[in-house]
């Protein structure tokens, strides 16, 4: 089935076999549009104004208590809840400790330092983000990009000196750096973060990181994943599949464009140049149970994909596990390509998918403006805690955008004011001209004390 409507979308002329014996796609159309979802997205911003950072972390934190994840408790004064923000940006953004310091005039170096280290422990800054994702989709606008079942991934990169520990030189613009590896929801919010080392195949991570969102959600969690040629093998296309979801690769290279059949299945005779029948089940069914414990320990995190695939990549191409997961991979890749070719709805999608995820990695690119200094990231712990920050700090600003946007739009149409389902989903929360990042950083923090102070250690301290 899947090679028949294939072959009529070849037949409808959005699918040519070129000379080179690969297929080819003709470009997708672009989507009518007569200005109004341009001109809407401008009024909203406008409506909703300008921001400082400050006001905005603790307002976010007003609503989703970040701190005191981050803490594991609540603050118990304000220097120590206007410290861990200044650690949070400390780490998020190219400034360190004394240069935050100088922002926040009520505290020093030290107290920053410290609450830096605590952020690198283990875990609170994923549970930190995975709160303010959760206030994100509590808004209804955010139904209208997606059912969050769906998202994007791909690496950013940071530019930094030549004796970091993961930096490796940037192919394209010839610096060393190092990647921010992100999972974008269909939503916009990021769902998973991890540094690494550039130049390296990214299916490994990029598997990783829905295993361990899926493992934190009840209602399923991804079931589909948008990625570039960085972040596919065949190996990693079997194993995603093995662990219940779908890997979408939007290829690069045409060479990869083959469709693979086991041996002896026909093929629609016009399809015969870009088929190659070397697909063996035999290899499948020899190395399945190898495969099925792989996975089983992928899942259970005895082991982590990244470990798996480098252990199982083109280095072990005689091992039968990697015999079973090349061949079942290049199988499931044919069905892919089948309605990536014939599908132009399916393959909008995907490319939507990516263009959000390329729009989030703006906004942190706007929050982390800088080169990594040569003495941050030295450790792993000090990586992540950099990778996770920025993470943060990225959710933030999105979780206020996406709360004004609502509120607005409510606004709008309480007042009688027409407001179109389809011009908000062709609008994103990650916009970021309208926020002032830099400058002195005052925290309203006679708003919002009673939210987010431990209020029994403030008598006790007061002797009341």
């Amino acid at each position: 089935m899947n090679l028949a409507a294939l072959d009529e979308a070849r037949e409808a002329g959005r699918v040519t076999i070129g000379s080179d014996g690969t297929l080819h796609l003709s470009a997708l159309e672009a989507l009518p549009t007569d200005g109004l979802p341009r001109k809407t997205r401008d009024t909203l911003f406008k409506a909703i104004g300008t921001a400082q950072f400050a006001d905005l972390i603790m307002e976010m934190d007003a609503r989703t208590g970040f701190s005191a994840v981050l803490l594991a408790r609540r603050a118990r004064h304000a220097n120590e809840l206007v410290a861990l923000y200044g650690a949070l940006i400390a780490h998020g953004t190219e400034m360190d400790a004394k240069g935050v310091a100088g922002m926040i005039p009520q505290l020093d170096a030290a107290h920053i330092s410290t609450q830096m280290r605590a952020l690198e422990m283990p875990g609170r800054l994923v549970r930190a983000n995975d709160r303010v994702i959760e206030f994100q989709r509590t808004h209804a606008i955010t139904e209208l990009w997606g059912d969050g079942q769906r998202a994007s991934s791909d690496s950013m990169s940071l530019d930094t000196s030549s004796h970091l520990f993961y930096a490796r030189a940037d192919p394209r613009r010839r610096t060393h750096a190092i990647g921010i590896y992100t999972h974008v929801l269909d939503q916009h919010g990021i769902v998973y973060n991890q540094p690494i080392v550039l130049n390296e195949r990214q299916a490994g991570v990029a598997i990783e990181g829905v295993v361990r969102h899926n493992d934190t959600r009840d209602d399923g969690g991804l079931l589909r994943l948008s990625v570039d040629t960085h972040g596919y093998t065949s190996v990693g296309m079997a194993v995603a599949k093995l662990l219940g979801f779908d890997l979408c690769p939007r290829l690069r290279n045409l060479t990869e464009r083959k469709l693979y059949l086991p041996r002896g299945l026909a093929a629609p005779d016009k399809l015969t140049p870009v088929v190659a029948h070397e697909i063996s089940l035999k290899a499948i069914r020899d190395g399945w149970d190898g495969l099925l414990r792989l996975v089983a320990s992928i899942k259970s995190g005895r082991v982590s994909a990244v470990v798996a695939l480098q252990r199982f990549g083109s280095a072990a191409q005689g091992d039968a596990v990697y015999r079973a997961a090349d061949q079942l991979g290049k199988l499931l890749r044919t069905l892919f390509l089948c309605d990536y070719f014939g599908n132009p709805e399916f393959r909008r999608e995907l490319h939507t998918l990516l263009n959000r995820g390329e729009s989030v990695h703006q906004l942190q690119r706007a929050v982390y403006t800088g080169k990594v200094a040569p003495e941050r990231g030295r450790r792993r712990d000090e990586m992540i805690a950099i990778s996770g920050s920025l993470t943060l700090l990225t959710n933030l600003v999105i979780a206020w955008n996406i709360q004004r946007m609502q509120v607005t739009v409510d606004a709008w149409r309480q007042n009688g004011q027409t407001i179109d389902d389809e011009w908000l989903r062709r609008m994103g929360p990650a916009h970021f001209g309208h926020i002032n990042f830099r400058g002195t950083l005052r925290f309203p923090l006679h708003l919002y004390q009673e939210m987010l102070l431990d209020a029994a250690h403030g008598q006790r301290a007061t002797g009341s």
